[in-house]
């Protein structure tokens, strides 16, 4: 061999040798596989089973997930008799369980839970076993998630006689529970509530209560008085196989009143005057007050009410008296409430007209 063919030789073995250096062990195919979806949960709504689950973001190897691109959701259905049929990866598919949807994602934009209602060809009594998988941009598909079985059972009928009470910034919601379920048969077991609220005529439905409750009554706090709200009742029937939401009650219309009675005016004195009796006072510590009343009562007879003022103005005149008779007076505030409330009367105070 020439010199210079064995230069090059040995060059190219250089290279070659450099290389194999640089690369690390090679990896097996499923490790870089993405990890199951996780969290896989189902609930019925009404005629539909609602399911929600946790998407992967990271790979089987431990490795981020930056490019999920597909979800697909299967189902099996079976009588609920015996264990749960296996969840097995075939290809792209669970065998023996039907495939009902299918979620293209976009790999750019990491979408961390996924939701979907199912409502097809749902039987009562049937149960319907649900399991999901993951693939990357790829195509490569994780294994299955962890299997989520539910029983489709007949929901709860509507919450009876809802009623409303209004306080001052709060509304109590009272309500009797169903006593039966859909299919006819009677509302047994365990029953609780979700209590949904909308501002105004046309605001939309929020839930109130942060988990159903069991009792049959709830106090929404921290309203704005004078506001109108709307209140729904949602029942939720509560068993081993399912937890079934039913149909919300019909709604019912209250706004919550200040009820609270402000301060009410002090140190009331009262000054005769050619022909008049002035009145003054210390004025309501409320900040709510929209005006006084003026009482009188000549004698011994009962306090009348004969005027009223603005809530900066502190003094009264009375021009409407007779000489040498004795009038006792008292001073209430009101508040500026849609259904105004008054205070306590202020002490009295006695004067005659010379």
């Amino acid at each position: 061999m020439s010199r210079r063919r064995l230069a090059v030789a040995l060059a190219l073995l250089g290279v070659a040798l450099a290389g194999c250096g640089k690369k690390g062990p090679p990896v097996a195919p499923e490790t870089r596989l993405p990890a199951a979806p996780t969290a896989l949960q189902a609930s019925i709504d009404e005629s539909a089973v609602m399911l929600s689950w946790t998407n992967p973001t990271r790979r089987h190897d431990g490795g981020p997930l930056k490019d999920l691109a597909q979800v697909r959701l299967f189902r099996h259905e079976d009588n609920g008799e015996g264990p749960l049929k296996p969840a097995v990866l075939s290809g792209r598919r669970i065998a023996g369980y039907e495939q009902i949807a299918s979620f293209r994602l976009d790999p750019e934009t990491h979408v961390d839970t996924s939701h979907w209602t199912d409502h097809r060809g749902l039987a009562l009594g049937r149960r319907y076993v649900y399991v999901v998988t993951a693939a990357d941009s790829s195509g490569r598909w994780s294994p299955p998630s962890e299997r989520r079985a539910i029983t489709f059972l007949a929901g709860p009928q509507p919450a009876r006689a809802l009623e409303a009470t209004a306080g001052n910034r709060q509304v109590t919601v009272r309500w009797s529970p169903p006593t039966e379920f859909t299919d006819g048969t009677p509302a047994t077991g365990e029953l609780r509530y979700v209590v949904l609220r909308a501002t105004g005529s046309e605001g939309s439905f929020v839930v109130v209560t942060p988990q159903p409750i069991a009792t049959t009554s709830f106090t929404d706090t921290g309203l704005e008085n004078d506001a109108e709200y709307r209140y729904t009742v949602r029942v939720v029937r509560v068993d081993p196989r399912a937890t079934v939401t039913g149909a919300p009650s019909p709604t019912v219309a209250v706004t919550p009143l200040e009820t609270a009675r402000p301060a009410p005016p002090s140190n009331l004195v009262v000054i005769p005057s050619v022909g008049a009796l002035r009145l003054a006072w210390t004025p309501s510590l409320a900040t709510n007050v929209a005006g006084y009343v003026v009482y009188r009562a000549a004698g011994a007879e009962a306090l009348g009410r004969i005027g009223t003022t603005t809530a900066g103005n502190t003094t009264f005149i009375d021009r409407d008296v007779r000489p040498g008779v004795a009038y006792r007076y008292a001073v209430s505030a009101v508040d500026n409430a849609r259904q105004p409330n008054e205070s306590v009367r202020s002490n009295e105070a006695t004067a005659t007209l010379p």
